[in-house]
């Protein structure tokens, strides 16, 4: 059997991976785990660990068990099966990210980990873009014949390319909060190239946000949208959260 080949970014992978490394060892679950990649690393850490995936014939990872899951659905677990539940790469490709949160609620014991990757639609770049252009870099205007001729490239699994749901900080901490999950911390994958440039027009955004008030920017989250991580991080937003 090949090796496992990361579909996600190595970076998000290297950023979970050192989230995870001084953390109690016990029974992870990672979905969707696509071929393996970060499963392995896992592994490679002591975790016990569950793989799940819409497609299974894709895994490539030897020894492991690998069940089919849709997280648009109820996953193939019993309640509280989990100490750590992680999703990369997962609720930007659905079309219910709100039933999957549900579901990480429901597999994690209490006190439980969750870890969950959305792409950084917030990062000062993309704000830019979605300015100039309407649309922002990973979630492009997609017509039915593009749509088909992805479908086809992918033997009719397009749900690994494609990205339907523009989740960002504030939804996905929302999500979070709404399923009974206390934020810990929001990590970026790696800095953007070329950040520095921006810094002026951060400073900016930074400066005109101080006009609202303190009550008013906690409710809004704003100063967590306006934070290194978001505004001016990478990619992909992590965020670590505690099942309550």
């Amino acid at each position: 059997m090949e090796s496992p080949v990361a579909l996600a970014h190595e970076a998000i992978h290297e950023t979970v991976e050192n989230i995870l490394k001084n953390e109690p060892r016990g029974k992870i679950l990672d979905v969707p785990a696509g071929e393996g990649a970060l499963s392995l690393r896992l592994r490679n850490l002591g975790f016990d660990v569950s793989c799940c995936d819409l497609y299974t014939e894709i895994f490539k990872l030897p020894d492991a068990e690998i069940k089919r899951g849709n997280l648009d659905a109820k996953l193939p677990y019993e309640d509280k099966s989990f100490d750590y539940v992680v999703c990369v790469e997962g609720l930007e490709h659905i079309e219910n990210p709100a039933n999957a949160m549900r579901e990480f609620a429901r597999l994690l014991k209490e006190n439980g980990t969750l870890i969950v990757s959305v792409p950084n639609i917030m990062n000062i770049e993309e704000r830019l873009k979605w300015l100039f252009s309407g649309y922002t870099s990973h979630f492009k205007p997609l017509s039915a014949e593009a749509l088909k001729k992805i479908s086809e490239e992918f033997g009719g699994m397009e749900e690994i390319a494609l990205h339907v749901n523009p989740i960002g900080y504030s939804e996905a901490r929302f999500l979070l909060e709404k399923n009974g999950f206390e934020l810990q911390k929001t990590y970026l994958d790696k800095p953007k190239k070329n950040s520095w440039a921006f810094f002026p027009l951060a400073g900016l955004i930074r400066l005109v946000s101080r006009f609202s008030s303190e009550k008013k920017r906690k409710s809004r989250w704003t100063d967590e949208l306006n934070s290194n991580e978001v505004l001016l991080g990478g990619n992909t937003l992590i965020f670590k959260a505690r099942k309550t």
